[in-house]
């Protein structure tokens, strides 16, 4: 790991700041304009398993596996009336903290690893949901800005207490 100038990280932090609101906000066109056109993003599904278990990330089940084409889908859908899962929508925060960003493989790529807490509330249900995520992100410098080339995410807690799981994370 080599240092990244103070600089970069700040401009990096603000980056995933400015995303999490356009997500907040839902303005989803907004957020899909800072992913690149080669963005995966991925959230693999923990497991509870015994404690010298090789892994507790399952390897091969995901619950998001995306690419820009099915992420574009998923948006083309919450701009429907056919997006039952998000009626009423869904009401976030997510609150990004603890930001590190290391170098990429290229001169304009990093890797930046954060936390994400995110809270979520639908309507009027009084009971909100709450998601605590670790996130391994590659954000690349263009000439456009910032953009998100590919988030890895995954939630802590192995069952997640939600009727859905449409949000992004």
């Amino acid at each position: 790991m080599g240092a990244v100038d103070c600089d970069t990280v700040a401009a990096v932090t603000e980056f995933l700041y400015r995303e999490a609101l356009a997500l907040d906000e839902r303005r989803f066109r907004d957020w899909l304009a800072l992913l690149t056109d080669d963005i995966r993003y991925e959230v693999p599904v923990r497991v509870t398993r015994e404690s010298l278990a090789d892994w507790e990330l399952s390897p091969t089940s995901r619950i998001f596996d995306d690419d820009r084409d099915t992420l574009e889908v998923r948006i083309q859908r919450l701009e429907t009336d056919f997006s039952w899962a998000e009626q009423p929508p869904s009401r976030t925060r997510h609150f990004v903290t603890n930001v590190l960003a290391d170098p990429g493989e290229g001169p304009d790529e990093f890797r930046v690893s954060s936390n994400c807490f995110i809270y979520r509330s639908r309507g009027d249900d009084p009971t909100p949901s709450f998601y605590s995520v670790a996130r391994k992100d590659v954000v690349r410098r263009t000439a456009d800005g910032w953009r998100l080339a590919r988030r890895w995410a995954v939630f802590d807690q192995s069952l997640i207490n939600a009727h859905n799981l449409s949000i992004f994370v």
